[in-house]
């Protein structure tokens, strides 16, 4: 179900301080795609696959990215090739992103914040909706993480840039641990692109 029906169904249950405007509708663009830069969703190595355009038609999933942590770098251990999990991947703990810490993509304040606790077994589809986090920038940017767990951040905190929010989870429509990243402003939806010096000094730590 697309993330606007799901946001629509919630709206007139959700508590005054989680309650928001969903993502619009997409409008057609026929001119360049207009790109925004966001810090890295984790410190560790990942990997992510991309939403071509016309794959989903809302805001906050069109052009949107699935982020998977990366491991199995151990050549004493793992052969030193990188893999998304331990073992046959059928539980959650076999995945090297499971419950790794999730990071803030810029400094802004948190729109919004919806919650699903059930944790789905590794190779099958949940219900909707995903635990998400909303974030909006000075500039009108929203990203949406989608999929996380143990959320540390309310609707009207201010995170910056890299502050820890929430772990890496799998939920709602997803079938690994994973975080759904979305970016959008007004009915624009944004591709995203990689803050790599961030990153780098990430990795340096």
């Amino acid at each position: 179900m697309p993330l606007i029906a799901l946001l629509l169904a919630l709206q007139a249950a959700a508590s005054p301080a989680a309650r928001f405007e969903p993502p619009p509708l997409v409008r057609e663009n026929t001119g360049p795609i207009e790109a925004v830069q966001i810090g890295p969703v984790y410190r560790n190595p990942f990997v992510c696959s991309e939403h071509a355009e016309g794959e989903m038609d809302y805001a906050g999933d069109a052009l949107g990215t699935d982020c998977m942590v990366m491991g199995g770098f151990d050549p004493r251990s793992d052969g030193g090739f990188g893999k998304l999990y331990r073992s046959d991947g059928k539980a959650n703990e076999d995945w090297y992103g499971w419950q790794v810490e999730v990071l803030a993509p810029f400094d802004g304040k948190v729109k919004a914040v919806l919650a699903n606790e059930v944790v789905n077994q590794p190779g099958k589809f949940g219900r909707p909706p995903a635990s998400m986090i909303l974030f909006e920038r000075a500039d009108g940017v929203v990203v949406v993480y989608a999929h996380v767990t143990a959320v540390k951040v309310k609707p009207g905190d201010l995170v910056s840039a890299g502050q820890e929010v929430a772990s890496v989870g799998n939920n709602g429509m997803s079938r690994s641990p994973h975080v759904h990243v979305g970016a959008y402003r007004g009915d624009l939806p944004l591709q995203i692109r990689w803050d790599l010096r961030a990153m780098g000094k990430l990795r340096a730590r």
